[in-house]
């Protein structure tokens, strides 16, 4: 049996430097916890930036929010990079899958993308998957990935796969997901509403798989004071969390858990997922494809874990 994490947590936001030694001090509960594979939420680093409008409204930008969107760009990762190498030697240090929320910065173009970041226990960076349409206000910050991250990681535990937040509310970006034959499928978050466990839930029986759904829990105090005076009209608790982990028959096995942080953890039976799918099977004999064409433009391979090979 696999052990496998979900960590709630809150950032330093706006300081990536901060936000690691958070991330060190969580891998190591959730490695004292012996979880095998470890979640962290949507752009944990350098935390999602909510109740934020970063001085934007349509046709006007203000130079102060350009500024605030400048200092979030400044703490946003380049990947590969300094940051990468930190977070491959937690996951080789605690011998942890990690995947790990990134605001994560292309130097070349200077958009900013919300992705989600896989490394193998050896340290090794895998892949990334950018988050292909961002919500909302969200597309302030994050411009649009595309289909060449759509990521799946086949792994000594499993194949590992998923999407960013609402992401997960597209029905054919899930299909992309199942098509690879995901069976522990990720879902950082920043909803944080309690309807957000019934996506899961969805997933996890269209899916037949287990799905591990990770938010931060942030308050007003947490926020640089600077940006607190922006926020004066938001609840004191801007983000309660709600992860949690459901299995493929659409149990809840762990969480949700609310206004706290904490890890949640569960045993991953692989034989769980086959039997799940005796009675369906989404991309097998419940795909109909004498009916059904699809085609994803771009989409990566499975990308193949080095340590499957020792």
């Amino acid at each position: 049996m696999i052990k496998i994490g979900v960590v709630q947590a809150t950032p330093s936001l706006f300081d990536a430097d901060k936000t690691i030694q958070i991330v060190k001090r969580w891998i190591q509960k959730a490695s004292q916890e012996k979880c095998q594979l470890v979640l962290f939420p949507e752009a944990f680093i350098p935390g999602y930036p909510r109740g934020m409008n970063f001085g934007t409204v349509i046709g006007k930008r203000t130079e102060k929010g350009k500024k605030q969107w400048q200092d979030y760009w400044e703490n946003s990762i380049e990947v590969p990079g300094k940051y990468t190498d930190k977070l491959g030697e937690l996951a080789r240090k605690h011998q942890i899958y990690l995947a790990i929320g990134v605001s994560e910065r292309d130097l070349t173009s200077k958009t900013l993308y919300c992705s989600l970041l896989y490394f193998n226990p050896d340290g090794k960076f895998l892949g990334k998957h950018r988050k292909i349409k961002p919500t909302g206000s969200e597309r302030i910050i994050w411009g649009e990935g595309d289909g060449t991250t759509l990521t799946s990681i086949n792994s000594r535990i499993g194949k590992i796969g998923g999407l960013i937040c609402w992401e997960n509310h597209m029905p054919l970006a899930r299909m992309a997901m199942y098509k690879k034959g995901v069976e522990i499928y990720l879902a950082p978050t920043a909803d944080n509403r309690e309807s957000w466990l019934t996506t899961l839930k969805h997933i996890a029986v269209e899916g037949r798989c287990y799905v591990l759904g990770a938010n931060q829990y942030v308050t007003k105090d947490h926020y640089p004071p600077s940006i607190q005076e922006e926020i004066i009209e938001e609840n004191e608790v801007l983000s309660p969390g709600g992860s949690a982990i459901v299995s493929p028959n659409g149990e809840v096995l762990a969480g949700p858990l609310f206004n706290e942080e904490g890890v949640l953890t569960t045993e991953f039976d692989a034989g769980e997922v086959i039997r799940s799918r005796m009675d369906f099977d989404v991309t097998g004999h419940y795909s109909r494809d004498d009916i059904f064409d699809f085609r994803v433009r771009d989409i990566p391979g499975i990308i193949q874990d080095t340590r499957l090979d020792n």
